[in-house]
């Protein structure tokens, strides 16, 4: 009997990969072309083979609203996006070695008391919500932490170590939030997969639903499909009250991730239908509440209609919000930053290059680290810089060097 042997797998062209990409996006072809920035007919000709495999910088684009690795589109896993934004914060090595470090015997030092942890833990996120540069602020506090909330976890009992596990949950989230943009995706599926562990081991509705929402982002980068994060951010908003503050502004929170969720797909109506929650839940909370670290209120409900818009492909109705936010309500200089570089975005596909040039300086101003480490700004300024308007190349050029891009 002839020896039989398994068929050689189809090679898949470029062209395949990017299709089959948009397809796992949820993306339809003239959604996909209003987030690059070219026509519909554009999309179909890379997806055909008519068009060839563009340069790097849309190269990157492509990846990043697929949400997908560049190695997923070209093939060749050499290719990376840290290979053209340089997005390296020093202290990733430092990062990495504290969530990556294992103390396997509890030892003999005294673990910290949750009231001492969380007196820390709220330091931290002030720093990392104030001015100045946040992550680099925040690096120099989160080695320690990470390690002495897991010592506190495993050394105390009862009531005291399920606060310590809720405490490291945070440490965690903190840690999330530092990789976000660095060059090594997986630390971040690690930091949301303990944050999580975490909270469940210490049966906190509270401190789950905290995590689901760094959890959804995590499941938005590495391209899970919208029925899973929206399943999540369900079952978590099941498990709280709307009796107290604290659990209205997580549940609030969680029908903002399942918003941008639909959002992203396309599916507007269903989108804007849990948006209407987020924003009763702000109502009910007061028009001065924000939470003193996830920072759900008013203000970042609004911002995030923004993002919405953005995502369904409404640079229009994008600029309408954004003219009328008002981003001093939003007690975080690292949250306004965002959502100054998100209107600077909603003018970019408006080819209003002046505008944008503007909202990225004044991105800058508010929260230098927050734009440093931002795919969106370390894109298109080298854009900016070539062709943008005359009057501001030279602006976008300044700004390009000083995140570190060439332009």
């Amino acid at each position: 009997m002839p020896e039989q042997h398994d068929p050689a797998p189809a090679i898949q062209t470029f062209a395949h990969r990017v299709r089959n990409a948009r397809d796992r996006a949820g993306l339809t072809r003239p959604v996909a072309a209003g987030l690059v920035g070219r026509s519909p007919e554009w999309v179909k000709g890379i997806e055909t083979g008519a068009i060839g495999m563009p340069r790097l910088p849309m190269l990157i684009r492509l990846a990043t609203i697929y949400e997908c690795g560049l190695a997923d589109l070209t093939g060749d896993e050499r290719i990376a996006s840290a290979t053209y934004t340089k997005a390296s914060h020093a202290d990733l090595p430092a990062i990495k070695h504290a969530l990556t470090s294992y103390r396997l015997t509890v030892g003999d030092t005294e673990p910290e008391s949750a009231d001492v942890l969380a007196a820390r833990m709220r330091q931290a996120w002030k720093l990392w919500h104030g001015k100045g540069d946040h992550r680099s602020n925040v690096a120099m506090l989160l080695p320690d932490l990470l390690a002495d909330t897991r010592h506190s976890a495993r050394a105390l009992d009862g009531p005291e170590r399920r606060r310590a596990l809720v405490l490291q949950a945070q440490a965690y989230h903190l840690t999330q939030l530092f990789l976000a943009f660095q060059p090594e995706p997986e630390l971040i599926t690690l930091a949301g997969d303990r944050s999580m562990a975490a909270a469940q081991d210490a049966d906190s509705p509270r401190a789950m639903a905290g995590a689901a929402w760094y959890v959804n982002h995590v499941y938005r980068d590495a391209g899970e499909a919208a029925d899973a994060r929206v399943e999540l951010a369900e079952q978590a908003a099941a498990l709280l009250r709307q009796d107290n503050d604290e659990d209205i502004a997580r549940w609030g929170l969680l029908q903002l991730a399942v918003a941008l969720s639909f959002a992203k797909i396309g599916k507007g109506g269903l989108a804007w239908r849990y948006w209407d929650r987020a924003k009763d839940a702000a109502q009910r909370l007061g028009e001065g509440y924000a939470h003193p670290w996830l920072m759900f209120g008013h203000g970042i409900v609004d911002a995030y209609a923004l993002t919405m818009h953005l995502a369904l492909v409404q640079p229009g109705k994008a600029l309408e919000v954004a003219d009328a936010l008002d981003l001093d309500t939003v007690p975080s200089a690292t949250r306004r930053s965002f959502h100054l570089i998100e209107s600077a975005r909603a003018h970019g596909m408006q080819n209003e290059g002046v505008a944008s040039v503007a909202l990225l300086q004044k991105a800058h101003r508010v929260s230098p680290e927050t734009i440093r480490y931002n795919t969106h700004a370390r894109m298109v300024l080298p854009e900016l810089a070539k062709a943008g308007p005359r009057m501001v190349r030279e602006d976008a050029r300044e700004l390009a060097l000083e995140l570190g891009v060439t332009a």
